[in-house]
């Protein structure tokens, strides 16, 4: 998706498509390995070291397993930013608005919902009342500069990297293992297959 403005013809269309994957999210188990790494966190913390998860995934199952640092490099599916005032808020509502309650089929013969965009989610601030878009990157878009910040502190001070369950082909965050080995850190890679980083680390 690319772009979500109050002059776009059809917002209803990405409102059902994330309305979608909020029901999917909600009624998802964190797997194994997001315990684990959760778990790992909270060992660690009873030796008075830390873990930190820097995430590209906007799911928030990190979270739901137990993980309490968690950088989100690509936004969070459960928070909206406003179009017009620009505020950010947290939305767990299901659904997020009454006009979209079991909307977002991904049938392709489902129809359209043509849902007006004075039904679609709007701002609570006092006297705002704008068009509401979900708080995440979508391609084109320019990533969070206080969320790089903190990632670049972790990569710059950490004394182990895991990269887990990734592909290391959407960058910048393909470069984070790297430049951690770089510094003759550790990191350790755990994924079904090998990638192009593999070679990289030790």
């Amino acid at each position: 998706i690319r772009g979500f403005t109050m002059n776009r013809p059809d917002p209803f269309r990405v409102w059902e498509f994330y309305q979608y994957r909020r029901e999917l999210t909600l009624n998802a188990p964190p797997s194994a390995a997001h315990r684990a790494i959760a778990e790992c966190e909270a060992r660690l913390s009873r030796q008075g070291r830390s873990l930190v998860v820097i995430t590209q995934n906007i799911d928030e199952l990190h979270q739901r397993a137990g993980s309490r640092h968690v950088l989100e490099v690509h936004g969070n599916l459960f928070q909206t930013r406003c179009l017009s005032c620009g505020d950010v808020e947290i939305n767990h509502k299901s659904p997020i608005c009454p006009s979209l309650e079991g909307k977002g089929s991904p049938d392709p013969d489902a129809p359209d919902a043509l849902i007006p965009v004075k039904d679609l989610p709007r701002c609570d601030e006092k006297g705002c009342d704008g068009l509401l878009r979900p708080h995440v990157v979508w391609f084109g878009e320019t990533l969070d500069s206080q969320i790089l910040t903190k990632v670049e502190k972790e990569l710059e001070t950490c004394d182990l990297c895991l990269v887990v369950g990734t592909s290391s082909v959407v960058y910048p965050a393909a470069m984070f293992g790297p430049q951690v080995a770089a510094r003759g850190v550790p990191v350790a890679e755990f994924n079904t297959k090998t990638t192009a980083n593999t070679p990289r680390f030790k």
